[in-house]
């Protein structure tokens, strides 16, 4: 009895042993290699999109010589953003098998239903393929599987830093950008009322309206010129102006004024899931997404905040330290 326990133990641990080979994910180094996309140049690609693990996702596509965001009226992506990341999907090989087996997909988080990247792309022939980024093992490295098949590997070409499913990391984030020092007058409506600036003949600020014994606080007058002459955005969201993004009683309208132009500003909803808000600007024909800290201070001015605010009253019976 004593010899038929050892034998079924014997058994057991085999088949423990056996499980860890054929199923713990394993680098095999093969030499080279052969190209994961056989025969695909970069210049192949016509249209790429990518998900993230949040359910974020970002469609981008070929327009003419450069590359184009199609769901913001092709907003235009930077060059030097895209091009390298799709010589880097062709450059993808073989060549550092990790895993044949389906059952490493998920712990390798290249799987259907969980992956951290996913990224679907088109050729000009109209063929689809989809891969999967997943766990990176080392800082420098991340695996990598294709749909459809069950060999995962790894590669040190392509990261999920370079592929955000967001749209501020494929474009120019800036939206608006007016030298501060061209601008001779500033006029700010809000809900809290309408508020004119203006630089005098010394190139110092004014406010419309100053009563006798009222001080202007220059600095607060010069930071919020500075807000209004300067916004990046946090997503382009195209070039039709929507009920939703409650422009026609904007939080903010703002008029910048130059010696050449005059540039308009409005500032509508808040969007309450990211604390975004909608912006237009007579400089771009794009409507835009904005984060709440760049318009804050235009949106809740108020006119005290212009102004230097006297002493505080030292109380009676107390003398101030010297």
């Amino acid at each position: 009895m004593k010899r038929h326990h050892q034998i079924l133990a014997g058994i057991l641990v085999i088949q423990v042993v056996l499980s860890i080979f054929v199923f713990w994910p394993r680098s095999v180094v093969t030499g080279e290699g052969t190209p994961t996309f056989p025969g695909l140049e970069a210049e192949d690609i016509v249209a790429l999109t990518i998900a993230d693990s949040d359910g974020n996702s970002i469609a981008l596509r070929r327009v003419g010589e450069g590359w184009a965001l199609p769901e913001a009226d092709d907003y235009p992506v930077q060059g030097d953003k895209i091009t390298p990341l799709l010589d880097k999907i062709v450059s993808l090989t073989t060549s550092r098998l990790v895993t044949r087996t389906a059952a490493s997909h998920q712990r390798l988080r290249v799987s259907a239903d969980d992956f951290v990247r996913r990224l679907e792309f088109e050729t000009a022939d109209g063929t689809k393929y989809t891969f999967y980024l997943g766990s990176s093992p080392t800082y420098s490295s991340t695996h990598f599987r294709v749909d459809g098949q069950n060999e995962t590997y790894l590669t040190d070409q392509i990261t999920d830093w370079e592929t955000r499913a967001e749209a501020n990391s494929w474009v120019d984030t800036g939206y608006l950008l007016v030298s501060e020092e061209d601008i001779i007058r500033m006029t700010l409506n809000n809900a809290n009322g309408s508020f004119t600036f203006a630089k005098d003949d010394e190139g110092e600020w004014t406010m419309a309206g100053l009563a006798a014994g009222e001080t202007l606080d220059e600095v607060e007058v010069t930071n919020t010129i500075r807000k209004a002459a300067s916004l990046n955005m946090e997503e382009p969201l195209g070039k039709e102006e929507l009920d939703t993004y409650g422009l026609d009683e904007p939080n903010a309208a703002v008029t910048l004024e130059t010696k050449e132009k005059t540039i308009t500003l409005r500032v509508g909803a808040e969007d309450p899931d990211d604390n975004t808000y909608v912006v237009i600007s007579s400089e771009s024909p794009y409507y835009v997404r904005v984060s709440e800290f760049s318009v804050k201070e235009l949106v809740e001015r108020t006119r005290e905040d212009f102004l230097q605010q006297p002493p505080t009253p030292t109380p009676e019976g107390e003398t101030s330290s010297s």
